[in-house]
């Protein structure tokens, strides 16, 4: 089965060199034929004599782990991804036969190491994603795997590629928590979601009333007197198989103050109108959480809800159905 990796393009500043010219890079050691390396311990010894001041052996550790990884864990057939500059647009492609050769930087990018890949002509979006999937795609390194392999294949319609059981069952357990919180009463879910944003660090409130202009929560994010985040927030309870329409994002724009963000929570899903909505240019952001990623939100932060609004919800602590 083939793995799946992420090579990041200098955020996203020569990824259109990546695409154009069929190929992921990385630029340690740039100007090195490295084609006979065989194991990670001679990578080690040439990150060391290629710059003898760094002392560090975590730093060496560091570099050589992600080097060799580009050159030795990354095969023909894997997949790799690479984030566009906006970090919402993700190309993917499919590692061709005899991938590594050392460049020149004609094309603009001036990383030398590089392996052949054929790139899809289209694209995923981060947002449609999943939490855990998105936590994955925020690490700092360079080169990694993708451990969440099964929901990248099913993205790309290629769930052949993963093991059927394990979609199937995350399948199953995000559409029964859904259907228990689709028993919570409208106010109940604004609830939800404020205990949610408390949990996530927001000094969160209910607001939820007639005329609301569709705010139904409001917080705010200090995070350590670095930065604040107002947030308004929107939460609809619908039926799994609604889609949330460009039309309703929009609304909720309106309600937005100067400096601040919006975000829109549903049970539900969003139409790929919507989402384009939500992060349109010279607008406020409007953040969109589905009902898998609310699913994903509910695992990752279950133990920080307060007690009654776990007892009503009736789950288990790995949210599987009591």
């Amino acid at each position: 089965m083939p793995s799946v990796y992420c090579v990041r393009a200098m955020y996203g500043q020569y990824t259109n060199q990546f695409i154009s010219g069929q190929y992921v890079a990385i630029g340690w050691l740039n100007g090195r034929d490295l084609s006979y390396i065989q194991d990670r311990q001679e990578v080690k010894q040439l990150c060391k004599a290629e710059d003898p001041g760094i002392a560090s052996n975590l730093v060496i550790g560091q570099q050589a782990g992600q080097i060799a990884r580009f050159l030795l864990d990354i095969k023909p057939g894997d997949y790799v991804i690479t984030p566009a500059a906006d970090t919402n647009t993700l190309h993917y492609g499919q590692v061709q036969p005899d991938p590594y050769f050392l460049a020149a930087e004609a094309d603009g990018c001036p990383f030398t190491q590089r392996k052949r890949v054929a790139w899809s002509t289209t694209t995923l979006r981060r947002d449609t994603l999943s939490i855990p999937m998105q936590h994955t795609l925020g690490s700092s390194l360079t080169v990694f795997q993708i451990s969440n392999d099964a929901e990248f294949f099913e993205a790309i319609n290629r769930p052949e590629l993963a093991p059927p059981a394990v979609i199937q069952q995350t399948h199953n357990t995000t559409e029964q928590v859904l259907k228990r919180i689709l028993s919570l009463d409208a106010t109940e879910f604004e609830l939800l979601v404020m205990h949610l944003l408390t949990a996530v660090g927001f000094e969160a409130q209910h607001t939820g009333k007639p005329h609301d202009g569709g705010v139904d929560v409001r917080g705010l994010l200090n995070v350590a007197n670095l930065a604040k985040i107002e947030l308004v927030v929107q939460v609809k309870r619908y039926q799994l198989t609604t889609r949330i329409s460009a039309k309703d994002v929009k609304a909720l724009r309106s309600s937005i103050p100067a400096g601040a963000q919006g975000a829109f929570v549903t049970t539900a899903d969003f139409q790929p109108t919507a989402l384009d909505i939500a992060t349109e240019p010279g607008y406020p952001r409007i953040g969109t959480v589905n009902g898998r990623q609310l699913v994903d939100l509910l695992t990752e932060h279950w133990s920080d809800l307060p007690e009654d609004v776990k007892e009503r919800l009736q789950l288990k602590l790995s949210l599987m159905v009591a």
